[in-house]
């Protein structure tokens, strides 16, 4: 019937929407319980830690460690059955782990379901961001990369938005409590989610699914790398930023949170903008413009005289760093082979995080000796040159049209 194209085309939009939705909502939420920890971390150190702010921030660096770990083992999962069941089981396993932190009764608990959820938020990217990036319109990749990843950052500043309403009343454990609400997206993807077109025909045996690892190892090193220096930007900016707020600067709870939530709406703008950006100068220049950007912005970040100048300076600097991260999504998503873009990409992601998860804990040690602000000041110096290097030194393979079977 001469409607049944404009019908197929509907759906397939509306399918894209409903991807995209999920895929956003699934990092938004992922972030949000990683970063709930960020913003009451001296209440929680108080509590469970005899008020030891490095032994805390070892639990965020052991979440991060086990981030590959659930790469891994859902990226695989994605590859053989499917994106959209290992998405679900993993949103329902971190989503059980971040209610469980809330109830721990001591230290030692809480830092094995810190590793727990570690192992939930690495199986969450790669098949959310494969899942997407697969099912959307080559054209808008870019801009829609940046709206995916900055889930991330709403992420966060949402964490703060609990922080400033939940934690002055009933103190840290409800807010893991509500971390656990997550788990409601998995009837949305069940229900409205289609599974990726471009896995239906990429599927493959195990030992061309290990072939394809194989011939492929030196991309999936530099992928690694590029992941190290882009996970030591973001947690070196963040991580412990409100820490740095509350103990150098003197800001309370409340004010701390009122920052890192106008820090956030500049990091989605920008990852937005960046991710735009990348579609039409290409992936590797928009990055490479927006680390060094951050570069400069350091003084205004982490040395600001007033709290107008730390607002702002908190502003701009998410805005470069989660601009530069808006564009990965689509670039290193574009960089892997079709059979094995379940597991590839996450995998590269979350060992990159995995060597990047010592500079929380690093800063905190640090800062026992320095200021936080020569600590980050510094730290992110030298990260931020480095990353403008790796980024600029590696592949790209802007809007390569997945499912042809064109390895890198």
């Amino acid at each position: 019937m001469p409607t049944t194209p404009a019908i197929a085309s509907l759906d397939d939009r509306a399918n894209q929407r409903n991807v995209l939705l999920a895929g956003f909502l699934g990092w938004t939420l992922d972030a949000f319980d990683f970063f709930i920890l960020v913003m009451v971390l001296q209440a929680v150190a108080d509590d469970l830690a005899g008020g030891s702010i490095p032994k805390i921030a070892l639990t965020l660096t052991a979440s991060l460690a086990m981030r590959p770990l659930g790469a891994l083992l859902f990226g695989m999962m994605a590859d053989r059955y499917g994106r959209r069941l290992p998405l679900m089981l993993d949103i329902i396993f971190y989503s059980i782990v971040e209610v469980a932190s809330g109830l721990a009764p001591n230290y030692a608990t809480f830092m094995i379901l810190r590793l727990l959820y570690g192992i939930g938020m690495g199986g969450e990217w790669g098949v959310g961001a494969s899942l997407t990036m697969e099912s959307v319109s080559p054209r808008w990749r870019g801009v829609l990369s940046g709206l995916l990843q900055e889930g991330y950052a709403l992420g966060y500043l949402l964490a703060a938005l609990v922080a400033y309403f939940v934690y002055p009343h009933w103190g840290w454990r409800p807010m893991f409590f509500i971390g656990g609400l997550p788990a409601l997206l998995t009837l949305f993807i069940r229900s409205k989610v289609k599974e990726s077109p471009t896995w239906a025909h990429s599927r493959t045996d195990w030992p061309t699914y290990w072939r394809a690892i194989a011939r492929n190892w030196k991309l999936f090193l530099y992928l690694v790398l590029l992941m190290m220096m882009m996970n030591s930007i973001s947690h070196g900016t963040q991580d412990m930023y409100p820490t740095f707020l509350k103990h150098q600067r003197g800001y309370s709870a409340q004010a701390t949170s009122v920052i890192v939530i106008i820090s956030m709406i500049g990091a989605i703008l920008g990852g937005i903008t960046f991710g735009f950006l990348s579609d039409k100068k290409g992936r590797r220049r928009a990055m490479v413009t927006a680390v060094l950007s951050a570069l400069v912005l350091i003084p205004l970040w982490i040395f600001a005289p007033s709290t107008g100048v730390i607002v702002v300076g908190a502003f701009l600097m998410q805005f470069m760093v989660q601009g530069a991260w808006g564009v990965i999504p689509a670039h290193i998503n574009e960089l892997s082979p079709d059979a094995i873009r379940g597991f590839f990409p996450g995998f590269a992601y979350q060992l990159g995080v995995l060597c990047a998860s010592s500079i929380t804990y690093m800063q905190a040690r640090m800062a026992e000796h320095f200021t936080y602000s020569l600590v980050m000041g510094v730290s992110m110096t030298i990260v931020l040159i480095a990353g403008a290097i790796v980024i600029g030194l590696g592949p790209e393979r802007r809007g390569v049209v997945f499912g042809a079977d064109a390895s890198p």
